[in-house]
This record gives structure tokens, C-alpha cells and sequence, in this order.
């Protein structure tokens, strides 16, 4: 089985501090800081990180199960919204749209969470209080 791995660095204090990270394969990189993580300024985050984790993981397991049930997506798109409360990530929020021929909104509907449920990105995140998701198709 493959593992993925990621290196981060934190130089300085919390406030004044700066981190940088690195996916092990090379394909991104980039700086935090407190500002970029707590305050919204811009930049990256580890949140935005959980975020594209989550949005594409959930993107292949959502095409993954339409598939296996022999309604084949031609696209699906998602976004995640990761909201941070009191230094804890509070809520996940999917927004995703399939273009699924075939299919009703019902049965997109169906799917979507079923994929919610069981990508592996969002069973890492069960502690999270909340994941809603808002599943239409396209």
C-alpha cells in the first residue's frame, strides 16, 4: 500500500512565527503563518490542506460509488469548506455538482452521501462536529 507523506517546519513563536510545507512528491509547497491560519489573512493554512484533502478524496469516492452502481459520473466538482472555532476545526461544509447521466436528484442525492460517509478523508474527520454536505447535480 502507498503512503503518502508531507514535511512542515515552524520557525519562532506562535504569533510572530513562520511554517513551511512540503508535499513528498514534490507536486506543492508553500508558507503559513498565524496571520494565515487564525485571521484570515492571505496565504495557506493546514485547514486548506484538510480542505483540498477532503474535496478531492470525496470527488473520486463520490465517482467511485456512482460506478460500482452503474450510473458512471462524467464529472463531479466539490468544495470544502473548513471552518475553524476556538483553535478546532468546527464544521466541514462539501458543496458538490455531478453531471451524471441517467441519474435523478434523488439517487445523486443518495450517493453523495453515501460518499460522504465513507471516503476515507471524511472518516479521518469523524471528530469533526459537523460535515454537511449539499449535493445537487449539475
Amino acid at each position: 500500500m502507498p503512503t503518502s507523506t508531507a514535511t512542515a517546519a515552524w520557525e519562532g513563536g506562535l504569533r510572530t512565527g513562520r511554517g513551511q510545507f512540503a508535499a513528498g512528491s514534490g507536486a506543492f509547497s508553500g508558507g503559513y503563518t498565524f496571520q494565515t491560519r487564525f485571521e484570515g489573512a492571505a496565504g495557506t493554512s493546514p485547514e486548506e490542506l484538510i480542505a483540498a484533502a477532503h474535496a478531492s478524496c470525496y470527488s473520486m469516492a463520490l465517482s467511485a460509488g456512482l460506478e460500482k452502481a452503474g450510473t458512471p459520473s462524467t464529472k463531479i466538482d466539490t468544495t470544502a469548506h473548513v471552518t475553524m472555532d476556538g483553535g478546532a476545526i468546527a464544521k466541514i461544509r462539501l458543496v458538490t455538482r455531478g453531471t451524471v447521466p441517467g441519474l435523478d436528484a434523488a439517487g445523486f442525492a443518495a450517493a453523495a452521501e453515501e460518499a460522504r460517509k465513507n471516503c476515507p478523508v471524511s472518516r479521518a474527520l469523524a471528530a469533526v462536529p459537523t460535515i454537511e454536505l449539499d449535493a445537487a447535480l449539475a
